[in-house]
């Protein structure tokens, strides 16, 4: 590995760390800057200002900001941002009940996605033109003109309440076969593919076509080298860095449209305690769970970059 390889690969990590960082401050002054007073929120308002003042110098609210940033950020950094402010249970602990139920939707998901997203860009780039090609690029786009919410809703009218084959209601355990699994993850994981397939499928072929089109593909045609063997030796081995950034962007939708599907199946994940935390003004675990979101995002960014510099043979060699 040389020595240009070793500084791209470190000020991509060096610039993830700094981004995390500004992102912490953002979260932070966000929450900060809501209207109304946190400690008469938890107690209520027929709390005296004595019990106010004893739970704002408790929770250090009667502290200069940027003391409160960096005894948070330490917490954070520790492993404790924190106790919730609604039922006084750790913070950490209520994010590990359910950043396994998230994490394991996530990765159904992505395993469904992502084999069939880069299949039918592949295939739809190398037969651009052709009618596998416009009804592939019509089906997508209507499909990415559909919000999230809808899908779902008609998920569950259609398959759990007109036809009964699939339960309205997903939940993470409690599952004793794969049939049993199937079931429950089947509409979760299906509204959240039909988008993200489609944007995976547009981006992969965007790579692929404007790969084909490079001299050293045309100069491997013009030599008599087989269809085949210019995409799969030629083209997909220099498409890797384009397809990894698609990739990683389509998979971190997964963080936003997780949040409508976890709502409206009311499945047990990471999402929906953000929801509910927002809700009842729980800054701590709101604070938590977005820099769980955010930190997700800026890691899959981050390894695109990697495998794109990774990818690239001008470095390499």
């Amino acid at each position: 590995m040389n020595k240009v390889l070793v500084r791209l690969l470190a000020s991509r990590i060096a610039i993830a760390i700094l981004t995390l960082l500004f992102v912490s401050v953002a979260v932070f002054a966000g929450t900060e800057i809501l209207p109304g007073d946190v400690a008469e929120a938890v107690l209520g308002q027929n709390a005296t200002p004595e019990a106010v003042a004893g739970l704002r110098h408790a929770l250090h609210l009667d502290q200069p900001a940027y003391i409160r940033y960096f005894l948070w950020l330490g917490g954070l950094l520790s492993g404790d941002p924190g106790r919730s402010l609604v039922n006084n249970l750790p913070v950490a602990g209520l994010i590990a009940s359910r950043l396994p139920n998230s994490l394991m939707l996530a990765g159904v998901t992505a395993f469904v996605c992502v084999p069939i997203a880069l299949v039918l860009g592949i295939t739809s780039a190398i037969w651009r033109g052709s009618f596998f090609d416009r009804a592939a690029n019509f089906v997508t786009m209507s499909v990415v003109a559909v919000p999230e919410f809808l899908i779902a809703t008609l998920c569950v009218i259609v398959f759990a309440v007109h036809l009964r084959w699939l339960p309205a209601l997903s939940y993470a355990d409690g599952f004793v076969s794969l049939g049993q699994f199937f079931r429950l993850f089947a509409l979760p994981v299906f509204t959240l593919s039909c988008v993200m397939i489609a944007q995976m499928m547009r981006m992969t072929r965007a790579a692929v076509i404007a790969t084909l089109r490079s001299p050293y593909v045309e100069m491997a045609v013009l030599k008599g080298a087989r269809p085949m063997r210019v995409v799969l030796t030629h083209a997909l081995p220099n498409a890797i860095g384009p397809i990894a950034n698609a990739v990683a962007l389509s998979l971190s939708y997964l963080l936003g449209g997780a949040i409508i599907v976890e709502i409206i199946f009311n499945y047990p994940g990471l999402a929906r305690l953000l929801v509910d935390a927002v809700s009842t003004r729980d800054m701590p675990l709101v604070q938590a769970c977005v820099m769980i979101f955010c930190s997700a995002y800026l890691s899959l960014v981050m390894l695109a970059d990697i495998a794109s510099i990774l990818s690239n043979p001008r470095l390499r060699h």
